[in-house]
């Protein structure tokens, strides 16, 4: 209370103190902050203690996340603590259950339509069992981490039934308006996110009224400028942290404040919410940590990664350009993005990803690529056309998701090993997959594997017959558990043990190696377009990294290496390497060496 209460009253001042109840609202907020903290578990107030003596925990080199869909990769909650052994063997140490919470079917949104956060979803289990497999991934060092959907609820939610009824406190909980007046000024700034589901930003209610669903028309976006909102959400907040959650993907951040004249998009008061959440948690669950969620330019993706606001974010920017150096064989965006906007603030991480349960688009700027004689638009669409195989000579097996042939807008389905030509038996599939890999495991930040992914699992085409799954194509890469390729996961003469060969010694090598901790990075410029070049610093050595995206055998000359002791090692294999006479790379072969620099 000493340390955060004066920062979250000047934040709740900011956010809040036009209004007359604004000191009452902070009085009843601190009181709640203050009944969670005297509820919370004393194992987990422990555990506050122990990260609070060591707030980079999660900035160590040995962090491995997995991410999956309960019901997919194991049936339900008790079926996810059979896995933990599994998970032991792969080395994770963070596992990111995909929602989890009760959410009307088949109006879902794949669980990110929640109708009670504090209620799972009854064919994946019980709040008990949850509660149980947190402490039992606890205490096999897993961190826990779940989906935190604050921008929204389903039209289903208690809060929503009765505004829905006409209750007039809960009516402000949402955006909700008599006629069009109000929802055709905000739509006169504000983007389509959906526009297949609906056009603008509001749908109609059956009374008449006019209500705000930026994604879908069951999704209700709540009304933060309301106090009682934001003390509603901490509420929520604090539940999860109570039962053993240790990290909550903050879902689409970028949209949770609106205000009129503007694209109510990542907008100041969005960034304060924010830290306002982050200060009631120091206070009443200290250990709980945040990951942004915001596919957006990437200037501002980099606006929510502070200790103050989100201690972890997603990197989607380099996700989309690891694809895009996949496609051009040219690494020269992917390279000008690890110079520029790489480094993040210290206690802060990234989330590096090759895919996730998302689609992938293509998030670089406009202005970075013309800088390199790319134009944004036709270079999209060329990625579009490359991944869902339309483009000659392609090798990936993607699917389209929200194909607009009039506008040339379209984001790319499929798991990693479809896109990389497993699936359609093209030659090299394997080593793409280890080269994707090899950038989300050393250029800094954890790791994060779409479980499944590590034994090379592909696109399941049986998606359109599953209840509700019919119209979005993502759920084609989301497929069930794939039980017969783990079965192969230790036949390196496979390619589910190649690949999963290939990631274990990644992720051993990564552990070993200090120089891989933390996720600050030094730019290398190979000077050859079909090579990535980067540096992670350690105490007197770094190590370089070096991927060949060609097609064709590459070389990084000896004058490029010049400012190195000749004498290296390849710690992926455990090789020396002579600089001297420059350094020859396979095509998609991709080395770790450590090095000293002469200076």
């Amino acid at each position: 209370m000493d340390a955060h209460l004066p920062e979250l009253a000047r934040l709740f001042h900011d956010l809040y103190g036009t209004r007359a109840d604004w000191a009452d609202q902070l009085t009843a907020l601190v009181q709640q902050a203050a009944q969670s903290w005297a509820g919370r578990p004393a194992e987990l107030k422990s555990l506050d203690d122990v990260r609070g003596q060591n707030s980079g925990w999660f900035l160590t080199n040995e962090m491995l996340g997995g991410v999956c869909y309960v019901d997919r990769y194991a049936g339900n909650l008790d079926g996810v603590r059979d896995r933990i052994p599994y998970f032991k063997e792969l080395g994770l140490t963070y596992l990111h259950l995909m929602p989890l919470f009760l959410a009307p079917e088949p109006h879902s949104d794949g669980g990110y339509a929640v109708s009670s956060y504090r209620e799972v979803n009854p064919s994946l289990g019980t709040m008990e069992q949850l509660r149980a497999l947190a402490a039992e991934l606890r205490a096999n060092g897993i961190s826990l981490v779940v989906d935190f959907i604050f921008n929204h609820t389903s039209d289903e939610h208690e809060w929503a039934r009765k505004a829905s009824a006409g209750d007039p406190d809960y009516s402000n909980y949402y955006w909700i308006y008599p006629d069009r007046t109000m929802p055709d000024a905000f739509e006169e700034q504000v983007r389509e996110i959906f526009p297949d589901d609906h056009p603008g930003s509001f749908v109609p209610m059956p009374d008449g009224r006019w209500v705000w669903a930026t994604f879908h028309t069951f999704q209700w976006d709540l009304n933060y400028s309301n106090p009682e909102v934001f003390r509603a959400m901490t509420g929520e907040m604090l539940f999860l942290a109570n039962l053993g959650v240790d990290i909550l993907r903050m879902d689409a951040v970028a949209f949770i404040w609106k205000q009129l004249g503007t694209s109510c998009e990542n907008l100041p008061e969005a960034y304060l919410l924010l830290r306002a959440f982050n200060a009631v948690c120091r206070i009443a669950a200290p250990s709980l940590l945040f990951k942004s969620e915001a596919i957006v330019h990437p200037d501002e993706v980099a606006q929510y990664i502070d200790p103050g606001e989100c201690q972890l974010s997603y990197n989607p920017l380099q996700m989309a350009l690891i694809w895009e150096a996949m496609a051009t064989r040219d690494v020269s965006l992917l390279a000008q993005a690890l110079e520029r906007r790489h480094n993040i603030p210290e206690a802060t991480s990234w989330v590096n990803y090759v895919r996730s349960h998302d689609d992938i688009g293509w998030t670089f700027a406009d202005e970075d690529a013309a800088e390199l004689g790319i134009n944004g638009f036709d270079h999209r669409r060329f990625l579009n056309s490359f991944y869902v195989n339309r483009f000659p000579g392609s090798f990936a097996r993607g699917v389209p998701f929200q194909d607009n042939p009039r506008t040339g807008d379209c984001r790319i389905s499929g798991t990693t090993a479809s896109l990389c030509g497993l699936e359609g038996g093209t030659g090299q599939a394997v080593d793409r997959i280890l080269l994707a890999h090899s950038v989300a495991f050393s250029t800094g930040g954890i790791p994060l594997l779409y479980l499944g992914d590590e034994v090379g699992q592909v696109n399941d085409y049986d998606f359109p017959l599953e209840d509700g799954h019919g119209t979005d194509s993502r759920w084609v890469h989301r497929p069930h558990f794939p039980a017969a390729r783990y079965a192969r996961r230790h036949d390196t003469s496979t390619p589910e043990g190649a690949v999963f060969a290939g990631l274990r010694n990644m992720i051993t090598v990564r552990s070993r190696a200090p120089e891989l901790a933390g996720t600050r990075l030094l730019d290398f410029a190979t000077k050859n377009p079909g090579v990535l070049g980067y540096q992670r610093p350690g105490d007197g050595t770094r190590i370089l990294a070096l991927a060949n995206f060609s097609d064709l055998a590459q070389t990084v000359a000896a004058a490029t290496l010049s400012g190195f002791v000749v004498d290296a090692l390849d710690i992926l294999t455990g090789a020396p390497a002579n600089l001297e006479h420059g350094i020859a790379l396979e095509p998609h072969e991709f080395v770790w060496l450590r090095v000293t620099p002469l200076s």
